[in-house]
């Protein structure tokens, strides 16, 4: 089957021809038919992978102790081996997908063969994945939109964390993928928006949504809109969509804010954080973690044991279902998520699709990955030795 791949040593980006997986216990086997690229997350992923060794080891600091602690025990060379072993392995893209369910494993009575559902699979033909961390289809939602389920859940979740109130004025900073949506969830809320970008058309875009929305590129100044936005009295709280490596998104936020107020990062920026912001206003902050609860919870996602619905009411594995349900006529179209997709690609065309996402030019936002034809699953090829190492996905903005 064809699986999308990034090479972490040099960058590039492949299509390559992988085994099948096969279905464990208490996973599904799904046949894609949508994925759409999370295009903040995953071009992080495909500049750090292009840098050089030492724009490897500026990006992430904390890898260069840990690797200088296995020099202090393990010895050079072994330690350089582990590393540039660790290099050469290729890694899945992807974790927004789409697809038909064609095999179950023991212990799913939640989903039949035929089911539609969305998933964080990787872009692949075929995927395996804990039915913890699927959500099924409703009728009315087509699979375009449904791919969308997955960044649903990321604001969603990250909303629960800010508990916004019917009324209050929040601004979400960072009108991406993940900011519209969470624009829109709010709004969903009761709440009035204000939403920030550098790019005017994701300003525009968020307008049409019903926020207010002020592009720094364009002149304008995120502070003194902030403060008109309040009525002097400061936000209620502050989304941190963005993606960047600045702190100052963050001193912004304070800045913005009430005294008491609440902000909560789910995106991925600088956390060099100024005390006074903080302790002057009495400001809450908060760092989201993907899905929800649940998440990286061997036990919850691999092993199927539940969490307490009186103490943990909204899962990861609920709020994917409540994410793709907001799609719905039933629930008014909540989520509106058709406006947000600017481009398709077959997914034979992927490494131009990363080429526009990476490349910096032709503007887009949604870039949705299609899949055709009917594939089967090649078990005999599952002996065939392949190491792919999986990423913490969901966790950066888009």
């Amino acid at each position: 089957m064809k699986q999308v791949l990034q090479h972490l040593r040099h960058g590039e980006i492949e299509l390559a021809q992988v085994p099948c997986p096969s279905v464990g216990a208490g996973h599904l086997l799904v046949q894609t038919t949508r994925s759409l690229i999370s295009a903040g997350t995953e071009r992080s992923l495909v500049e750090f992978s292009q840098a050089s060794l030492i724009g490897k080891a500026r990006a992430q600091p904390e890898k260069v102790k840990q690797v200088l602690e296995k020099i202090k025990t393990d010895g050079l060379l072994p330690t350089m081996d582990a590393v540039f072993s660790r290099l050469d392995e290729p890694l899945p893209l992807g974790y927004c997908n789409v697809g038909k369910v064609i095999e179950v494993g023991r212990d799913v009575s939640e989903f039949s063969v035929g089911d539609r559902v969305a998933s964080n699979g990787p872009h692949a033909e075929i995927v395996a994945v804990p039915k913890t961390l699927a959500a099924r289809i409703p009728d009315d939602v087509t699979d375009d939109q449904a791919s969308f389920t997955v960044l649903g859940a990321i604001a969603l979740h990250g909303i629960r964390l800010a508990q916004p109130t019917f009324g209050e004025r929040f601004a979400v900073l960072g009108l991406g993928l993940v900011g519209q949506l969470t624009a829109q969830l709010l709004r969903a809320h009761g709440c009035d928006v204000l939403g920030t970008d550098i790019n005017p058309d994701r300003c525009k875009l968020a307008e049409s949504f019903g926020c207010e929305a002020i592009s720094a590129a364009g002149g304008g100044n995120p502070l003194k809109a902030a403060e008109a936005f309040s009525r002097g009295r400061g936000l209620d709280g502050v989304l941190i969509t963005a993606s960047a490596k600045s702190d100052e998104i963050v001193h912004q936020a304070a800045q913005m804010c009430r005294k008491r107020g609440r902000i909560v990062l789910v995106g991925v920026v600088g956390l060099d954080l100024k005390r006074s912001d903080f302790y002057e206003k009495e400001l809450s902050f908060q760092v989201s973690c993907s899905y929800g609860p649940g998440r990286y919870d061997a036990d919850f996602e691999e092993r199927g044991m539940a969490y307490p619905p009186g103490y943990v009411p909204w899962t990861e594995t609920r709020n994917l279902a409540e994410a793709v349900r907001l799609m719905t006529r039933q629930s008014d179209h909540r989520l509106a998520v058709e406006q947000l997709i600017t481009h398709r690609f077959a997914i034979e065309d992927a490494e131009e699709a990363y080429g526009l996402v990476t490349g910096g030019g032709e503007r887009h936002l949604g870039v949705v990955l299609t899949y055709g034809g009917e594939r089967k699953p090649a078990t005999q090829s599952l002996r065939i030795p392949i190491t792919l190492s999986r990423p913490k996905r969901g966790g950066g903005c888009v």
